[in-house]
Formats: C-alpha cells, structure tokens, sequence
C-alpha cells in the first residue's frame, strides 16, 4: 500500500516538474486520474487506482509518459497489486505516419512474475484524419521482452501490433477504444482497453473504463485472464 502511494506520488510530482518545463518550450498536456473506495465495520476493504499521463509535444517529437497502478485489500490483507509503466517517443514522417520507440514495465504482484518488460520499434500511421469526430491510429513493429519469476529469467522477441481509436461522441462525451497484441515466441500478450469520458468541468472528467489482459501462457496456477472495472475522476491541465 505505501509503496503504491509513494510511486503514485512520485510520478506525479515528477511528471509535473516536466509539465511546467516543457510548457516554456512546447505543447503539453497532462491527465491525472483517481479513484478509491474505503469500507469499514463488518468488512475492512480498500481499493485504489491511479493514472497519471504526459503527452509532450516538440518540434516533430511527440513524447508520452504513463505510469499507473491499482491495488485491492481485504482486511489489511492485499489480494491484488500492479504497477504498469510506459514510455514512447513518435518521430513524425508525415501529416498520417511516424516512427516509434516505446518502452514498458509491468509488476503484478499476483501474476506469478516478479515482473515484465519489453522494448519496440514500429511504425505509425493515422487513419480517418477525413473525419472531424474520430480518429484511428495504427502501429505495428518488432522488439524483445524479458520476463523475470522467481526461478527464471527469459528473453522472447515480439512482434507487436496496436490499434488506438478515439469517437467525440458529443462535446461533452468521448468513447475510445485501444486495443494490442504483443506476440512472442513462447507466450502472447493480448491487451484492451475500452472506456467513456465525460466532461464535468472544464479541467473535470469522469472516466468509465474496463481493462482486459490475456496472456498465452502463464506460471502454473495462475490465471491466463485479468480484467478491470473501474469509475475514476481525472483532471486535465
């Protein structure tokens, strides 16, 4: 729990730092997203979740930091905790392609791995740049992960394909949709992320999203399907 917290802290603090000083140069934006629940009494429950993102725009560099985790407990007693970090840099081509290199690390607690991470190189391209009120991005390239467990350390090339869509549903409401496939030699990672945002405020959202990760194979006894239902409140600046 504390760990968490303190992560969560330090990424925003670190990422703010580089909000305030890449505004003196270039666009930024960034997004803070949060929600918790705490039960007391009969059942002593706490659940939370963190996002926090930045999207760094310069010259024909597009940089976007993401660090985010999630953490259930039961009775003081943690049934589930993740911490999932990414780091991507698009160099633009054109007006619809680009290059780009990205970096992951993933620890799940209870995945059976002490943890999991890999590196890409792809290329990029925007579709229905026609259309006013959607946008569809696609990347597909190549790289390596490592997986580390407790008795083994494992290094895979991947191939990796990603689809990034985004609908405005009204001025108010946006739906989007990202969706990968990370495919290795000894085990494939399937991720989707499916969500509503709606604006409060100005700078004020409420974000309604469920999270699913597939992965091929997986340490005996654990289970090859994870998923996430989550209402969290973010904040844009």
């Amino acid at each position: 729990m504390k760990n968490l917290i303190a992560c969560g802290i330090s990424s925003i603090f670190a990422l703010f730092s580089l909000n305030v000083a890449a505004q003196q140069e270039s666009s930024v934006a960034t997004e803070i997203e949060l929600g918790a629940i705490f039960t007391s009494g009969n059942t002593e429950n706490e659940n939370i979740k963190y996002k926090v993102t930045v999207d760094w725009e310069r010259d024909v560099w597009d940089y976007v930091f993401t660090s985010e985790g999630f953490r259930s407990s039961q009775q003081g007693i943690s049934n589930a905790q993740r911490l999932y970090h990414t780091a991507s840099a698009n160099y633009t081509l054109s007006e619809i392609s680009y290059v780009q290199g990205r970096a992951a690390y993933e620890n799940d607690k209870f995945s059976g791995f002490e943890s999991q991470s890999d590196i890409t190189v792809s290329y990029g391209r925007s579709l229905l740049t026609a259309r006013d009120n959607m946008a569809l991005d696609l990347t597909v390239g190549a790289g390596v992960r490592r997986s580390v467990t407790e008795t083994e350390t494992n290094n895979e090339p991947i191939a990796r394909f990603a689809a990034n869509y985004n609908w405005d549903l009204s001025e108010s409401a946006e739906f989007y949709q990202d969706f990968s496939v990370e495919a290795g030699s000894d085990s494939s990672i399937y991720r989707s992320l499916t969500g509503v945002q709606t604006t409060i405020t100005e700078n004020l959202s409420m974000n309604f999203s469920v999270k699913v990760k597939h992965q091929t194979e997986v340490p005996v006894t654990r289970e090859k399907t994870d998923t996430e239902t989550a209402v969290t409140l973010v904040l844009s600046f």
